[in-house]
């Protein structure tokens, strides 16, 4: 891959951003506003020098990184990537018009990808313009230091896409694990039954916040509890994957949790929001109840 569009410059967007342009690959980076894109990049910026400060990179290695990074204002310049890569909310509706209108600039020759964590690709490909050329991508946040990406093939995905994106994913030096197309997966099939417990848990006083992560890093070895954890992926992002998995599913297993849908109602979405389970407006995190 020699150029390689990214859509959507949140926190997973820019992780992969990042991750790509420090491994040699030129970038554009697009949201729906250039000064989004623009903001992006400028945390890039930030990121780059910390790893230069903690002597993980090189100035001139930072530099050269920043330097194949692009923010861009619209579609228009990706039809020159090999590689499209929709990194957008977990919404469906969101992520097909995204397809759609990235689709009109597509060359022929290049992979539309979704880094979607639960919506089945077989689905969402009948938005894209060639579903022989459409594939999950899957990476974990923060992308730069997470070692894994989720590749999944949809039905109609074509053997050498499926090859050149695995290909691409062990170029950025990460492990890859090859899912089928089902509703989450293989990570977050597991994991987010496991959140979405934990708040039940939560929610019906067998335990406090505390007591609930204490125990699932003491007890299952885990090195950080699941309440904590849905707090760093953020609880807004935790339920549109349960609802998806419930959604297309129909088991009664995966139903949300009715504490995690007040606590996103209330705005409650973890660290981003500066509260969620635990509160961030001091020092340390403190849990809420």
């Amino acid at each position: 891959m020699r150029t390689v569009a990214v859509i959507g410059a949140g926190q997973m967007g820019s992780g992969i951003a990042q991750t790509v342009a420090q491994h040699g690959i030129k970038v554009l980076l697009s949201d729906v506003e250039l000064a989004l894109a623009e903001k992006a990049v400028a945390g890039i910026d930030k990121a780059l020098a910390r790893l230069v400060s903690r002597d993980k990179i090189t100035p001139d290695e930072a530099s050269a990184a920043l330097a194949r990074i692009t923010p861009v204002a619209d579609y228009a310049p990706m039809a020159e990537a090999d590689l499209i890569i929709e990194a957008a909310t977990e919404r469906e509706e969101i992520k097909r018009k995204i397809f759609e209108a990235a689709g009109k600039v597509l060359r022929e020759d290049a992979i539309m990808a979704s880094n979607t964590s639960s919506i089945p690709i077989t689905r969402m490909a009948t938005s894209s313009p060639d579903p022989k050329r459409f594939i999950g991508l899957h990476f974990f946040n923060p992308v730069p230091v997470m070692g894994l990406i989720e590749v999944i093939p949809g039905l109609a995905t074509a053997k050498e896409t499926t090859a050149r994106t695995r290909m691409f994913a062990e170029s950025l030096g990460k492990q890859v694990v090859m899912a089928e197309d089902e509703p989450g997966f293989v990570v977050n099939r597991i994991l987010l039954p496991m959140i979405n417990e934990a708040v039940f848990v939560l929610g019906q006083g067998t335990a406090n916040i505390a007591d609930i992560d204490k125990g699932c890093r003491l007890g299952l070895n885990h090195p950080m509890g699941p309440l904590e954890l849905a707090d760093f992926v953020g609880l807004d992002t935790c339920l549109d994957i349960v609802r998806v998995l419930y959604n297309t599913t129909g088991d009664s297993k995966y139903r949300p949790a009715p504490l995690l849908v007040k606590y996103v109602e209330a705005g409650w979405l973890g660290r981003k929001a500066g509260r969620g389970f635990y509160d961030y407006s001091g020092d340390a995190p403190v849990p809420t109840r």
